[in-house]
């Protein structure tokens, strides 16, 4: 049986006559030894055609449809006018390095295609020591020039990449996706930066630890209070810690406290540094829960029904754990609830 090689290039589709294939085929070994001299390789594998794309356009629209595994209508033309008519007595089989593509090929065409065996020794690069068509296709090519190659690879890459970016469906799950991952990054700085002013300031005015728990407000009563027996001569400082704290008890709680504080005395440099970094944490703070309202809105407008189901920080996360939305309704029941059982998700 007649064996033919397609090789799908950057600047066309070419195709291949295999000499030989029952001895090839069965001594694997000898193909390794054959296809990395040229001279071997030529009297192992001929050119039977060639045809190159028509444009650029023409060569994106081409490997967009070898890339979903789909046959392109110009590759069927290629494929009909180049391969010989099957008949009882002229048999042959086409070797397709992509297994979707051969199905496709075998499914259009009604052409027996193989993916297997000698197929990839044959198309594959310099691997191990061994070259194949990848290798010495410029040579393999009549005026087909090596710089030629390299140029129509660039051109087709950048425009294929350009294209997937361009066109990417997930590229709204792309922005959720990385919204949640800063949220959460965003949580353990505050966290981290929080505990460290409270250990800075805690030398000067210790007992604020106790009456403000909360982070956040700890970092804006830190920012407010400053010097405590500079705070205690405001005559605005009560009304102005009752708006802060939103608790009157609280308020007169960090006045007492101010007036009969163990704490050291403080430099102005030191103080300055220490509202300088509160003011960045409180910015942080603030600039999280407006990232939160970003994806919030974000969920809300792509994923509607899984925000109403479990939450938009929760379904956030489990859309970043399936890499897509598209990829998370494909999930089984069994899968969406091993994600479910995460630490992380939490």
């Amino acid at each position: 049986m007649q064996m033919f090689i397609l090789f799908e290039h950057a600047a066309g589709y070419a195709l291949f006559h295999v000499k030989e294939f029952e001895e090839v085929g069965m001594q694997l070994q000898q193909v390794e030894e054959s296809v990395n001299d040229l001279s071997k390789f030529q009297a192992a594998v001929k050119v039977v055609g060639f045809t190159p794309f028509k444009n650029a356009q023409n060569a994106l629209d081409n490997i967009n449809s070898i890339s979903e595994g789909l046959m392109h209508e110009d590759l069927g033309v290629f494929l009909e006018n180049n391969l010989p008519k099957s008949s009882g007595k002229n048999k042959f089989v086409l070797g397709v390095s992509d297994p979707k593509l051969c199905a496709a090929i075998t499914e259009a065409l009604n052409i027996q295609c193989q993916h297997i065996g000698v197929v990839p020794e044959i198309v594959r690069v310099q691997y191990a020591g061994v070259a194949g068509v990848r290798t010495h296709f410029e040579k393999l090519v009549k005026g087909f020039a090596g710089t030629t190659s390299g140029k129509a690879q660039l051109g087709l890459g950048h425009s294929y990449s350009r294209a997937k970016v361009k066109f990417n469906v997930n590229r709204v799950d792309n922005m959720i996706i990385q919204s949640i991952a800063l949220l959460d990054q965003l949580d353990k700085d505050i966290n981290t930066f929080a505990m460290r002013i409270r250990e800075w300031y805690s030398y000067h005015f210790p007992e604020l630890i106790k009456i403000v728990p909360d982070n956040f407000t700890y970092a804006k009563a830190a920012k407010y209070v400053g010097n405590r027996k500079e705070m205690l001569l405001r005559p605005d400082a009560l009304q102005y810690l009752e708006e802060l704290l939103m608790d009157s008890a609280k308020a007169q709680a960090v006045i007492d406290a101010a007036c009969s504080s163990m704490g050291m005395d403080i430099s102005p440099v030191d103080l300055i540094n220490i509202e300088r970094f509160a003011s960045r944490v409180v910015a942080l703070a603030e600039y999280r829960r407006s990232l939160q309202d970003y994806l919030r809105e974000k969920m809300h407008a792509v994923a509607p029904n899984l925000s109403a189901l479990i939450g938009e920080v929760v379904g956030a996360r489990l859309i970043s754990h399936a890499g897509s939305l598209t990829n998370l309704a494909k999930y089984p029941a069994s899968t969406v609830q091993i994600l479910g059982a995460e630490k992380a998700l939490f």
